[in-house]
């Protein structure tokens, strides 16, 4: 039986990309594993200019002055990283969801910052809108996404200062003007590659204007010297993360792939209204095209629901425990055919009602 995968992260992978990804476990480089090569080898290192210029040529950041690294410790320790290079006074956050609070508590240890804007008190089903950004500030952070609630931005403000964007869970989904952001932050487990590596794209003219000393490790500019090879790469995560963005542009890159991302989202959110069985969570105009939120208005057909979404093959649609219900994370590789198989569940569950 095929399985839909709906996962929040690890999430789904294009099928052609792990096929790739298993070959080379077994004989990447003239009979030597992809996991045993040395990370300095030519073979590797040409994989990873690559992984690097192709995430700069999908987003359309080629020649403006931005670097394109591949690092280690997730978007967690980009909470981190960011404070350290940017933060000299004080910063201004957008909370919008869980990872945005946390990223707010590690800027804390370090100096200022404040929530220019915040949607917790309504357990952030909306992104805040009519905030205002102060020029005094060193930059502004946001996250575009918000896989817990499903939330999007939809929007972003011109801001008079550094924009420092979280997309861990929308890169590579939809058309942006990135230009706009000056550092841009993603873990691979969503719509890149497996966990393990996280991509970083900065405009180098931002750096080197705080007086702080920053740890060699957690300093931007060690890691854009060393090519993304200050120390030993996750080889394994970046060769994935190259492969997936490969078939992203072979696909006809985020232009291509958002039509697809569209698509999905127009039919789950139709079942979602349609339905009387089902409610969504967040307000509609800022919902997610990535990750779909919703519930049952009658818990009692609860058992019913998920046995049938089993049965369809359906994993991973367990919302969490901060909304409950039920989330459908449709990631670039989850295909129109999945999303169709759960919304048939849906509906059937509404004859069977």
């Amino acid at each position: 039986m095929k399985k839909h995968n709906f996962s929040a992260g690890p999430c789904v992978l294009p099928k052609s990309v792990m096929e790739q990804a298993a070959a080379a476990v077994l004989n990447f480089d003239d009979g030597l594993s992809l996991l045993e090569i040395s990370h300095r080898s030519k073979p590797f290192v040409d994989v990873m200019e690559n992984a690097r210029s192709l995430a700069l040529e999908l987003l359309g950041l080629e020649g403006k002055g931005y670097k394109a690294l591949f690092l280690q410790g997730g978007a967690s320790t980009q909470f981190l990283m960011v404070a350290l290079n940017l933060l000299e006074k004080r910063a201004g956050y957008l909370n919008t969801g869980t990872w945005a609070d946390k990223a707010i508590k590690e800027a804390k240890i370090y100096d200022d910052i404040y929530e220019i804007g915040s949607s917790k008190s309504a357990n952030y089903n909306y992104i805040p809108k009519g905030y205002d950004i102060p020029e005094d500030y060193d930059y502004f952070h946001c996250t575009s996404n918000n896989t817990i609630f499903g939330t999007q931005m939809k929007s972003f403000p011109n801001s008079p200062i550094p924009m420092v964007c979280d997309m861990s869970s929308d890169i590579f989904s939809r058309q942006l003007d990135f230009s706009k952001f000056d550092l841009i932050y993603a873990g691979a487990q969503k719509n890149m590659g497996p966990a393990g590596t996280t991509l970083v794209v900065i405009k180098e003219d931002i750096l080197g204007k705080v007086s702080r000393k920053i740890p060699s490790m957690m300093n931007y500019k060690e890691h854009i010297s060393k090519g993304s090879m200050f120390n030993t790469p996750p080889v394994f995560a970046v060769y994935v993360s190259m492969l997936t963005l490969e078939w992203l542009k072979n696909l006809g890159g985020i232009k291509a792939i958002e039509e697809e991302n569209e698509k999905k989202a127009r039919l789950i959110y139709s079942e979602i209204d349609l339905n009387p069985l089902f409610k969504g969570y967040s307000v509609k105009e800022d919902r997610s095209i990535m990750n779909a939120t919703f519930t049952l208005e009658n818990e009692n057909l609860k058992e019913t629901f998920e046995s049938m979404v089993k049965e369809a093959g359906i994993n991973g649609i367990n919302g969490h425990r901060s909304v409950g219900g039920y989330r459908a994370s449709m990631y670039n590789a989850l295909s129109l055919d999945s999303v169709k198989a759960l919304v048939e569940v849906m509906s059937e569950l509404e004859s069977k009602a």
